[in-house]
């Protein structure tokens, strides 16, 4: 399903942006894509840091392309000037989709003009990150945690500083949220994206969320998503 998105320079458009990157890491899927850098490449400059959720997933984005690369297909996006923000659905997510398109034909874009320095600016983005999509780096993988508390008692924010605190070369965490699993008690899935051959999955559970003072908080973390990122 096909992602449209609105003139992401505004600060409409850098507002939906934010609120859509909320529960998730990447535009669409598990692992940065190119509708990722079709999304990266089209903001004329990284987004304020009080769009929290923009800026974390710009910030990995540039992290990924200084290091490795983005190639994964994607499920395609869409970027335009004016149009409204959708995550499409297979109904009305189209239809919205093709209005906007009509609108494109027909109508006179008032909204959302790009200044020469705003073209300029990302024509050399996107020459940066082609030349970034070029550097070969094997071995990565995205990976999603469900980390269970104890009890409806157990403070989930406290858990989640507790989970973010680990920190070691080759470990980059990403999106979270929490997910209701009954009689009132919630738990945590967090993505994380690991360098293979530096991290270890079951040992970083192991050595880190097993032991004093994380079991605590934690009483459980099970790997729900293991997806290795391919390079050309």
């Amino acid at each position: 399903m096909a992602v449209v998105l609105s003139n992401v320079n505004t600060e409409a458009g850098l507002k939906k942006l934010d609120e859509y990157l909320l529960t998730r890491s990447y535009i669409s899927g598990y692992l940065a894509s190119k509708d990722d850098m079709a999304v990266y490449t089209a903001l004329s400059s990284a987004p304020k840091s009080s769009y929290v959720n923009a800026t974390r997933w710009y910030d990995h984005i540039s992290a990924l392309l200084r290091s490795s690369g983005v190639t994964a297909e994607g499920e395609g996006v869409k970027v335009e000037s004016s149009a409204s923000f959708v995550a499409s659905t297979p109904e009305v997510g189209d239809q919205k989709a093709a209005a906007a398109d009509e609108d494109d034909d027909s109508d006179v874009d008032l909204f959302g003009e790009e200044t020469e320095e705003d073209k300029k600016a990302a024509e050399e983005r996107a020459a940066s990150a082609k030349a970034s999509t070029k550097k070969k780096e094997s071995g990565k993988s995205s990976v999603l945690l469900d980390v269970k508390p104890w009890d409806d008692e157990t403070d989930m924010k406290k858990l989640e500083e507790t989970v973010r605190s680990v920190k070691m070369e080759g470990l980059l965490w990403g999106a979270s949220k929490l997910v209701s699993v009954g009689y009132g008690i919630k738990k945590l899935q967090i993505m994380m994206t690991i360098v293979d051959d530096l991290v270890s999955v079951d040992n970083l559970i192991e050595d880190h969320f097993d032991v004093e003072p994380a079991n605590e908080y934690i009483q459980s973390c099970d790997i729900v998503a293991f997806n290795k990122i391919f390079l050309d």
